[in-house]
Order: structure tokens, then C-alpha cells, then sequence
């Protein structure tokens, strides 16, 4: 992979792209949710809706990635397009019992949500704040 695929985020894997270091898993599925779920009990893991048609999701992503400094063995995110991904970001809500808003960022750990917030509270801070 040259210089460039990396900084366009494309990786050998389709399910990842990584943009100013961040690692961002792509969420597609339903059943990837049982995954996550699975996954918090080795290590936390934060899911990130966003609405491509939103200005303010775009500047909450923007400021995820500028400020990106957790390690991958300290976290694993996940990318959801709620927009292509809409019944996706209705289970989510169901299935973790947390409110739908967009954007929104959730922290997992041990099969539930242990932290979410959205829009202008969107921060790297605050996701740290709560590992």
C-alpha cells in the first residue's frame, strides 16, 4: 500500500478506512451489532453515527479525526453511514437502549452502552474521560 492509499484510506481491507489515524471499522450490518457486542468484553468499543447530509455530523467527524490520539488496543470504532445505514441505526437504538440522535458517538463495554453523546459533545476527550 503506497503513501497515498493510506492517506485515502484504502487498506488491503474493505471494511476499513483509516483517516487521520483513526482505524474506523465500517458498521453495515445488523448482525455485525452482536459483534460489537461480543468484541467490549475484550476491549471497549465506540460506535459513530453520521449523517452524511449534516453539517454538524461532518464537523464532529472532522474534529474526531484532528484530535485522534487512542490507541488501538485501548479502543475499536465504528463508522456507521446512518444515511445508507438507516435500519442499522434503529437497531442500535433498540438494541442497546440508547435514544437515536445524529451524530452520535456511543461507548460499549461488556455488551452495553457505558457512555453516549452527540452532536457539539461529540469529543476525543470525552470518550478518554470514560475508558
Amino acid at each position: 500500500m503506497g503513501i497515498l492509499d493510506k492517506f485515502l484510506g484504502k487498506g488491503n481491507n474493505q471494511d476499513e478506512t483509516t483517516i487521520t489515524g483513526i482505524n474506523w471499522q465500517v458498521l453495515q450490518n445488523e448482525e455485525q451489532l452482536r459483534q460489537i457486542a461480543n468484541q467490549s468484553f475484550e476491549k471497549p468499543v465506540a460506535i459513530f453515527k453520521h449523517s452524511i447530509r449534516c453539517s454538524i455530523s461532518s464537523m464532529a467527524k472532522r474534529r474526531l479525526e484532528r484530535n485522534w490520539d487512542i490507541a488501538e488496543d485501548q479502543l475499536t470504532i465504528y463508522y456507521l453511514d446512518l444515511i445508507t445505514f438507516r435500519s442499522v441505526s434503529n437497531k442500535i437504538a433498540e438494541a442497546f437502549e440508547v435514544p437515536h440522535e445524529s451524530p452520535q458517538i456511543l461507548l460499549v463495554k461488556d455488551g452495553e452502552v457505558i457512555f453516549h453523546t452527540s452532536h457539539s459533545d461529540i469529543s476525543v476527550e470525552g470518550l478518554k474521560a470514560e475508558l
